[in-house]
């Protein structure tokens, strides 16, 4: 993972490290932050978890490049031990090819939360039962045989499927959401609206930090945006970072994507839609306010 070079608006370059210095990374809830203070480079570490996001640098293959069996990583070997079969998706990928697989899984009963695009060890979980249910070769990655029975038994999901508006049920809004441009951001929920002159324009599940390392409550504003970012203590990528508090922003974490709500950010307000994130951040403007609360 090389260091991104971001795009920061309204703070100079000092004071934009400055507030960095607290930016946030994954973790298992209840761990303790970090102990450095001080700003550093990042490194091509990679977040914490089981289920993680890969820390490699290349990026995620398209769904074509996905469905080419030379393109793909190799399988582990089969159980009868004949030449094992390179798979279409397996853990690590991350595209729209995946997000079909977790829809249609999911219309299978076998998954239940939203597609994220990412295939983590839940979905890994979830091709295994399917494939122990229909006496395939048990080994977690989508091979043709696999994908080919689960578009069998499944239907193609519809756009909603593939992007359902929210997980969660959004909140009634707290009074300083009514008026002008915010992000309305309920703890109490776990949920982002982005609200217009007090109507919800999109909504999306967040995550926020442990009880050690707290998500601030309160009225802020967008202080700057980058579009790129790394941070600077936890050395692990933000992308379409909003910063609001003192190295504290509404972030796409990966982590989230794929573990749940089985960890936690450092005082972040992690995203795991990255599609809706990238929508959001091209409309919030800095100076637009946010508002965290219960």
């Amino acid at each position: 993972m090389h260091r991104q070079r971001a795009t920061i608006r309204t703070l100079g370059l000092a004071a934009a490290v400055a507030f960095a210095a607290t930016a946030c990374g994954p973790q298992h809830s209840g761990s303790a932050p970090a102990a450095s203070s001080v700003p550093v480079a990042p490194s091509s570490a990679s977040p914490s978890g089981q289920d993680d996001k890969p820390g490699a640098s290349s990026p995620a293959p398209s769904p074509t490049e996905s469905a080419s069996p030379s393109a793909a990583p190799s399988a582990p070997p089969s159980r009868s031990g004949a030449p094992a079969v390179k798979p279409v998706m397996a853990n690590g990928d991350e595209n729209d090819q995946v997000r079909e697989l977790q829809a249609r899984l999911r219309q299978l009963t076998l998954m239940s939360g939203a597609p994220t695009g990412f295939y983590g060890s839940k979905t890994t979980a979830a091709v295994k039962a399917f494939q122990s249910r229909h006496g395939l070769d048990a080994t977690g990655a989508v091979d043709e045989a696999t994908w080919r029975k689960v578009q069998d038994l499944s239907r193609k999901p519809t756009e909603e499927e593939l992007r359902p508006p929210t997980t969660n049920e959004v909140a009634a809004p707290d009074p300083r959401c009514l008026q002008g441009r915010v992000l309305c951001i309920s703890k109490e929920s776990r949920t982002l609206a982005w609200m217009i002159d007090g109507k919800v324009v999109s909504s999306m599940d967040v995550r926020f930090g442990s009880e050690n390392t707290p998500t601030r409550e309160g009225l802020f504003q967008v202080e700057w945006k980058a579009k790129d970012w790394t941070s600077t203590i936890y050395h692990t990528p933000m992308p379409y970072s909003m910063f609001f508090s003192q190295g504290q922003a509404v972030h796409y974490s990966a982590d989230f994507a794929a573990r749940g709500y089985a960890g936690a950010s450092h005082g972040c307000v992690n995203v795991r839609d990255k599609a809706k994130l990238s929508a959001l951040f091209d409309q919030v403007k800095v100076g637009d306010k946010v508002v965290v609360y219960w």
